[in-house]
């Protein structure tokens, strides 16, 4: 029987406890991470970065307010993964929460901090309506500020925060050199490519001389789309570069294509002579591919000269990827006039993985070579399949020193090009490169994170209308009906037992 006494007990107790439990959850933040791809846990390379905090970081958050739950959920995540950086770090990381909707001078400040605000769709009284919202943060440690002008839902947060983090504590940030002088293009071309290398690393261009080999301060040195033929000299170079340790990135075109002359064109760099000792060939020769983009062509429709995007299997659509850092989170990657690379490992101390292969729909052409923009292709003209276009090398190149290599058969996938000429490239494209980037030059394993994100995985596309929607309320209405089971199942078995203990004699 309850007694007064037994209530306010109880009472005093369930508080205790609910105190006792909030004072422990604001010291010791936890939680358990069921996601396929660990998307709430901390990498081995943020929290090595945390731990080696000798200087407070303080993260001004600038998030809007009353947002739609998808957006909201963003402010949720990241002031989450800032309490375990805070955690982690031994309270290295400070953090606050500003909302600029709620006066112009906090606005001001924010956009003054490099957040810029986006535009909206919010529902309000049945209608819709575009809302300012900001979803950034500013972060200082002593006299240096680094912005994270926008958070994209479903976006890598934690490489944005830990690479912003590394950047603000690096006493000095690697080096990375841009080949010229021998028709690369030149560093404004690389418009994309550069904003995502200037946050860990300092890019110079490098010219190769007589009297001047690549700098020591280099760590990793990019070869990208070459148009003219290298000289011996050069070549040298680049063994005594790998023989101190240097990591090589290679994007070569060995064809190109004209299209004022319709036709595919040899480029003689000279790479694949020298390649061809470290077991790799780029082949003179043009891969074509089912999976390609379109170009647009002029055509009559109805008396009118119309643009028409035709298909145009010169133009490779690369989605097949094997698993690897470099390649972890990509899902498609064009490179315009590929070539195949043939991998003929020759020195048992280099490790080869191909990184990336057409499509099961591919085939090769050689020179001479006319485009036909109206042919119309068929199964008969894909004869062959996942033909590789890039390669990853590691190990002993010269003099038994350890090195890296990667290797493309396209230099063209990350230019942007430049003035008016140049064109927005699919982040796909930019991730490839710069991850390849990393993976020669950044040993904590920041890597991994630059495409560690919420990937959709919407119900295939081929399933029936009716599977769709048994899926889809089974999803909704199973762990409904298990709780209702549960919980019919556990009333029917209190009342047997309080039936058991009414016909219990205790005389």
């Amino acid at each position: 029987m309850l007694t007064k006494r037994k209530i306010q007990t109880t009472l005093f107790l369930t508080i205790a406890i609910l105190i006792l439990v909030n004072v422990l959850s604001s010291r010791y933040f936890f939680r358990i991470d069921l996601t396929e791809d660990q998307r709430y846990s901390l990498s081995d390379a943020t929290k090595s970065i945390l731990e080696k905090l000798d200087e407070p970081v303080t993260v001004t958050s600038y998030f809007s307010e009353d947002l739609p739950p998808d957006i909201e959920k963003v402010r949720q995540d990241f002031k989450d993964m800032l309490i375990e950086y805070s955690n982690r770090s031994n309270g290295q990381v400070v953090y606050e929460f500003i909302n600029p909707n709620e006066d112009q001078e906090k606005e001001m400040q924010a956009q003054q901090n490099g957040i810029s605000p986006i535009m909206i769709n919010v529902r309000d009284k049945d209608q819709m309506k575009q809302q300012k919202a900001y979803l950034g943060a500013l972060l200082q440690m002593g006299d240096k500020k680094e912005p994270i002008p926008f958070i994209q839902p479903g976006a890598a947060m934690e490489y944005a925060l830990s690479s912003a983090i590394k950047k603000l504590s690096a006493k000095e940030r690697p080096v990375i050199g841009l080949l010229q002088g021998s028709g690369e293009p030149s560093m404004s071309s690389f418009q994309q490519l550069m904003q995502q290398l200037s946050v860990m690393y300092e890019v110079k261009p490098i010219t190769l001389t007589d009297t001047t080999n690549v700098p020591i301060e280099v760590k990793t040195l990019a070869v990208i789309a070459p148009s003219d033929s290298m000289i011996q000299r050069d070549f040298n170079y680049l063994d005594e570069f790998l023989s101190r340790g240097g990591r090589l990135l290679l994007a070569i075109n060995a064809v190109k294509g004209n299209f004022q002359t319709a036709q595919g064109e040899l480029v003689n760099t000279g790479f694949s002579n020298w390649l061809s000792k470290y077991g790799v060939t780029i082949e003179d020769n043009f891969l074509i591919d089912a999976n390609c983009s379109s170009v647009m062509v002029q055509q009559n429709q109805g008396g009118f000269r119309m643009n028409i995007p035709i298909q145009f299997p010169y133009l490779p659509i690369i989605s097949t990827f094997t698993d690897h850092p470099i390649t972890k989170g990509l899902e498609a990657v064009m490179m315009p006039f590929a070539s195949s690379l043939t991998i003929a490992p020759k020195d048992t101390s280099i490790s080869y993985v191909t990184l990336a292969t057409s499509s099961k729909k591919s085939s090769l052409e050689t020179l001479p070579l006319f485009f036909n923009i109206e042919k119309k292709w068929g199964a008969s003209d894909f004869g062959m399949s996942e033909i590789p276009v890039a390669v990853a090398m590691e190990g002993n190149f010269v003099n038994n020193t350890l090195s890296k290599m990667v290797v493309f058969s396209d230099g063209d996938f990350a230019v942007n090009g430049e003035g008016q000429q140049a064109q927005q490239l699919q982040p796909d494209n930019v991730s490839l490169m710069t991850n390849s980037i990393d993976w020669l030059s950044d040993d904590t394993g920041l890597i991994e994170l630059r495409t560690k994100g919420i990937t959709s995985r919407p119900l295939d596309a081929q399933l029936e209308d009716g599977t769709k929607s048994l899926v889809k309320y089974g999803n909704f209405l199973f762990p409904i009906v298990l709780i209702v089971l549960f919980g019919i199942i556990r009333f029917q078995y209190k009342k047997k037992i309080r039936n058991v203990i009414k016909q219990t004699d205790y005389v």
